[in-house]
């Protein structure tokens, strides 16, 4: 345990990198139509998830 500690924000921000390289390839492949049908669907229901909880937080609460 006596190796060097990465710091957390040197860790975000190469995970955050990594996680945008994925997501445009994912958009890269979606636009060429050469993601199957089923991962498709499970884009499609992500993003209707993460629209469903943005439009929940900027819902005034009751």
């Amino acid at each position: 345990m006596s190796g060097d500690v990465i710091p957390r924000e040197q860790v975000i921000a190469a995970v955050r990198r990594e996680l945008d390289i994925a997501l445009d390839r994912i958009a890269r492949d979606r636009a060429a139509g050469r993601l199957s049908p089923d991962a498709e669907l499970h884009i499609r229901r992500a993003e209707r998830r993460r629209a469903d909880r943005l439009a929940a937080a900027h819902r005034p609460a009751a």
